[in-house]
């Protein structure tokens, strides 16, 4: 018995330490983790800087672009700025400014400035608004938010930024706990949060729910502790007022004419242009080309035309382009040098405001078709900055656009549409002149799309569609082709002089036409009265803001007849 006693004792010993071993386990299985997160990791902040950045959550995602601090106050790139919060803000890095375009003022910030400069007087702000470093520019998140309809919220090595707000599921916390990393006790901590604090619950699932707190952190909270569950309607910026744009607008229909000028003497042909034409109740000179790239322009401008237009009724857009004058004089205009020097658009726009109300138009008509990609942001800032002048000298702006596709949005009719009086579509070009690609100028589908795409940016009262009084004769002769212009006014005398008869094409809505000459194929999509209908009904139907023709001496009595049917129709 005496030689089991240590056995006995043994095996109680391995028993009691099992059991300790076990319960150890257990304690250790279910007992919540007291670890915390490490913040300057979780948020991804470069350790040795971490009090100069901030992760960036934008509606409870985070970017993965970080934000520098500096003296408490986040910045924001401006690739960031126009992609999440507002592509209004515009910097000259060359001039050193900052800008913001309202609808009667521009704002102006001098990088590394505390103070904003406008016409009723400076504002310090307390703070940097922007300044440049490494070749971009950074605004401070409390100036965005000025302007944008935006919440900040700061919090420990992040901001967090709501733009959009809609209906969510908030909770009340039923006791005091933490906000873990992931789903899980043994999840590390990242916040602590007390009792009765509310939460929005961003994702629920069978124990665990990721939510947001109110000081801004996402994490994990336990099912059982979320109580007075409820769908609740989110709150949205209460003190951002959106910036009105007037507008200024005819009473009815646009029916706008182009009438070509080369020269001064051109204006002598007023009369005889209008009296071919009917219902048209504007007309649009081109008058003037940039010239230089100083911010002038070629003018074959007269005052007398004006004076006999209005007194037929008529009121004068001025057309300003961009490539006439490098037509003929090779002059190496360009729009990006232009228009992204801050001084050389002012001066552009001070000229040509200037010059037509010294004119007394009623109008200006942009007709810029050399736009890069690269001159997008710029070209903005001159839509924003024209529109201003002509707001307040009460002048109607419009812009001359391609018909929409992916590759030509840098054009920007979204800004347009909000600031221009009228968005006209070029409704033509579907196959151009040179192009070495045979096909209609302006099949029926390409036009209905366009004025589609055009919708989905511009307010349909503001949109004008142009439609083509001409059609090109294309011409193949094995592998090179060739094309010539016809109008709309001889288009049909020319087929009947050379026999051919043409037939209606249903997917163009056009009349079409081929022949042999010799080993010669020529193909013709011929626009007509019949297809210049088919067109106007179409731009009926979506109910836009009137029809141009491009241009008023190649019409027909019965075409012009058709558009003022089209703009008498209510």
């Amino acid at each position: 018995m005496k030689k089991a006693i240590p056995v006995i004792i043994a095996i109680l010993l391995i028993v009691v330490i099992g059991a300790v071993t076990l319960v150890g386990m257990l304690v250790d299985k279910y007992s919540y983790s007291k670890e915390r997160v490490d913040l300057v990791e979780y948020y991804g902040l470069p350790v040795e800087q971490a009090d100069s950045w901030a992760a960036v959550y934008l509606q409870d995602e985070r970017l993965e672009q970080l934000a520098p601090l500096k003296d408490g106050k986040c910045y924001f790139p401006m690739d960031m700025v126009h992609r999440y919060f507002n592509d209004t803000f515009y910097a000259d890095r060359t001039e050193g400014i900052l800008l913001y375009a309202l609808p009667l003022e521009v704002v102006r910030v001098k990088l590394g400035s505390t103070v904003e400069e406008r016409e009723s007087g400076n504002q310090d702000m307390g703070y940097v608004i922007a300044y440049e470093e490494g070749g971009q520019v950074y605004i401070a998140a409390d100036y965005i938010q000025r302007y944008s309809n935006m919440t900040l919220q700061y919090s420990q090595c992040h901001v967090q930024i709501y733009t959009k707000w809609g209906t969510a599921t908030e909770a009340v916390v039923a006791k005091d706990t933490a906000v873990r990393v992931k789903g899980g006790i043994k999840s590390e901590i990242l916040w602590d949060i007390p009792a009765g604090s509310r939460v929005k619950v961003l994702e629920q699932m069978e124990t665990w729910s990721k939510v947001r707190t109110e000081d801004g952190y996402i994490g994990y909270v336990e099912n059982k502790l979320l109580t007075n569950m409820a769908e609740i309607q989110e709150i949205p910026v209460t003190d951002y007022v959106e910036p009105e744009y007037s507008s200024l607008r005819l009473p009815g229909k646009v029916s706008m004419g182009w009438h070509s000028i080369g020269g001064v003497g051109g204006n002598d042909t007023l009369e005889s242009m209008v009296a071919g034409t009917r219902g048209m109740n504007v007309i649009a000179p081109t008058w003037f080309s940039l010239s230089d790239n100083e911010g002038n322009f070629q003018s074959f401008a007269s005052s007398s035309y004006v004076e006999r237009a209005h007194g037929m009724g008529l009121q004068v857009w001025g057309v300003l382009d961009d490539f006439n004058y490098n037509k003929v004089n090779q002059a190496g205009i360009n729009d990006y040098q232009i228009l992204s020097s801050t001084t050389i658009r002012g001066r552009l726009i001070d000229n040509i405001v200037q010059e037509a109300l010294n004119l007394n138009l009623d109008g200006i008509n942009i007709d810029f078709e050399k736009v890069t990609k690269e001159c997008s942001d710029h070209y903005a800032q001159f839509i924003r900055e024209l529109s201003i002048a002509c707001r307040k000298g009460g002048l109607i702006l419009s812009f001359d656009n391609y018909v929409p596709f992916d590759f030509n949005d840098h054009y920007r009719r979204d800004v347009q549409g909000k600031v221009a009086d009228y968005v006209i579509i070029m409704g033509y070009d579907e196959h151009w002149h040179g192009s070495g690609d045979p096909g209609s100028v302006a099949s029926i589908g390409y036009v209905s799309s366009g004025i589609d795409r055009t919708l989905e940016q511009v307010p349909k009262e503001k949109i004008i569609n142009a439609l083509p009084f001409y059609t090109i004769l294309w011409t193949i002769d094995g592998a090179t082709v060739t094309d010539e212009y016809l109008l709309l006014s001889n288009t049909k005398d020319y087929l009947q002089r050379i026999g051919v008869e043409p037939v209606w094409d249903e997917e163009t809505s056009q009349l079409y036409a081929e022949w042999q000459s010799g080993n010669k194929t020529h193909k013709l999509w011929a626009e007509t009265e019949e297809s210049i209908q088919v067109k106007l009904n179409v731009m009926q139907n979506k109910d836009i803001a009137g029809a141009a023709v491009w241009q008023i001496s190649y019409g027909t009595p019965e075409a012009w007849e058709l558009i003022s049917a089209y703009v008498n129709t209510p």
